[in-house]
């Protein structure tokens, strides 16, 4: 039989990732402060996301979830916040029009500081330290002192998230999501770009859908819904002691929900059944993604999705397929037939990322065909399996950086230290993001016609 859950019922468990910090009494100060704090969303947009996500789940949405490998301190700044929130748009658009169907908006985003680690420690030059756990935890600097877990880092982030999600929330609402601007946008994308030939015709027939509309009287003058947008942010509970203290029961309902981020996630390090990630994440109502590896077996992904949500309710549950280009058909078929065969309700999305990262030239990076090639097997097992490839979740930025090589703008080997700026894992810039949004928008519209999906060309090919 399950045991009571509380907010706290986790710290009885094993867990995995978290640091060990130099003062306890320092940090159980500061998460009494978060205790006291508000809540940075609402139990009620929590909600509202579960429902968007129970249309995935049917077969009648698709999911984007995008955003930075690991927000950063130094570079929080509203012109960062806009270009992602702009690029993210785009995207949304080119996957609507593509599918016929809406697309539910979910960035990591206002919440994603705390990065898991394959190894606790990293060596430089014959200097072993502590490994950087995002800045929620230390700092990138590669010193003794900058890699200490300081407990005031959740303050910082705390704040940060509050900021971030106030410029959201006026992006989305206030006029700048206008489905003319974000055409328009779209547009500059396919003009500049060396593949404009295989966008144009999407492009095309997104214009005339909205010169038609215009002309019968819908346009964002007229329905104040094409003038603002639902969005959504997400990150990995992974400080569970930061997740604890913005844990708040909601009035209406008497529910617990994590007031940190609308959707949390666990991670494929994270995902243990009687570890603590999972004794927190099944008490809390929020929408719940899971991160699937190529470790992870049918039966257990099985009793996850039983801890997780044992009263099968659609929109709860999102596993988030992460094999690396090579292994999808391995690993992915033999999870989607029991989930089925199960009858288990959840959302599939596709992480093309976190499988598919390399190193050249001593940068980590992750070629851009190995990330379609990903994406096009996913489709194509759900294609096989009968069931609903629901979505991708990508690491990328509004920025013009040269992290992931390929493209069709052609980053190569060299060009990776012209602009390469994360904190952690290689991502997508602007025109790669945009770039995939349509080559997956070619499977989606193929897909809709009932005709056999295109194969992802790759630029160069």
């Amino acid at each position: 039989m399950t045991t009571a859950w509380k907010p706290d019922s986790w710290r009885a468990k094993p867990v995995q990732q978290v640091p060990e910090y130099p003062d306890p009494a320092e940090l159980a100060a500061v998460e009494g402060r978060l205790a006291t704090y508000p809540p940075l969303v609402f139990a009620g947009e929590a909600r509202k996301l579960k429902k968007q996500l129970a249309k995935v789940a049917a077969g009648e949405a698709f999911l984007l979830q995008g955003g930075d490998c690991a927000e950063s301190f130094a570079e929080h700044g509203a012109d960062n916040i806009r270009d992602f929130f702009r690029v993210f748009l785009q995207m949304a658009v080119v996957l609507t029009y593509a599918a016929a169907q809406p697309v539910v908006k979910v960035g990591r985003i206002a919440g994603q500081f705390a990065k898991p680690r394959s190894k606790p420690t990293e060596t430089v030059g014959g200097v072993t330290l502590p490994a950087y756990r995002g800045d929620i935890v230390n700092g990138t600097e590669f010193t003794a002192e900058s890699r200490i877990p300081d407990p005031q880092r959740q303050e910082m982030a705390y704040r940060q998230s509050a900021a971030t999600l106030n410029l959201l929330r006026a992006f989305a609402q206030g006029g700048y999501a206008n489905l003319d601007n974000v055409h328009q946008w779209m547009l500059g994308f396919v003009k500049g770009s060396p593949q404009s030939h295989r966008y144009a015709q999407l492009a095309d027939r997104i214009t005339e859908s909205l010169a038609f509309m215009r002309a019968c009287g819908i346009h964002p003058d007229t329905v104040p819904d094409m003038r603002t947008t639902d969005f959504y942010t997400s990150h990995e509970a992974l400080l569970l002691g930061y997740e604890q203290a913005l844990t708040r029961v909601d009035s209406t309902t008497g529910d617990w929900y994590a007031t940190s981020g609308h959707m949390i996630w666990i991670g494929d390090r994270t995902r243990q059944p009687d570890h603590a990630h999972v004794e927190y994440c099944r008490g809390i109502n929020n929408p719940i993604g899971l991160k699937c590896g190529p470790s992870l077996q049918p039966d257990e992904l099985i009793r996850l999705i039983d801890l997780l949500n044992p009263e099968n309710e659609p929109g709860r549950l999102t596993l988030i397929a992460r094999f690396g280009a090579d292994k999808v058909f391995e690993h992915l078929p033999g999870l989607v037939r029991a989930v089925k065969r199960e009858g288990r309700s959840v959302v599939w999305s596709c992480d093309p990322m976190h499988g598919n990262t390399i190193t050249v030239n001593e940068y980590k990076t992750r070629p851009f065909d190995r990330i379609l090639r990903e994406v096009e097997a996913f489709f194509a097992v759900h294609r096989a399996e009968g069931t609903h490839a629901g979505g991708i979740h990508v690491e990328m930025t509004g920025r013009d950086v040269t992290e992931c090589t390929g493209g069709a703008v052609a980053i190569s080997a060299e060009n990776l230290s012209d602009r390469y700026h994360t904190h952690c894992d290689p991502r997508l810039n602007a025109d790669q993001a945009l770039e995939l949004a349509f080559l997956v928008a070619e499977n989606l519209k193929k897909e809709r016609d009932g005709r056999e999906p295109v194969r992802f060309a790759i630029a160069g090919e």
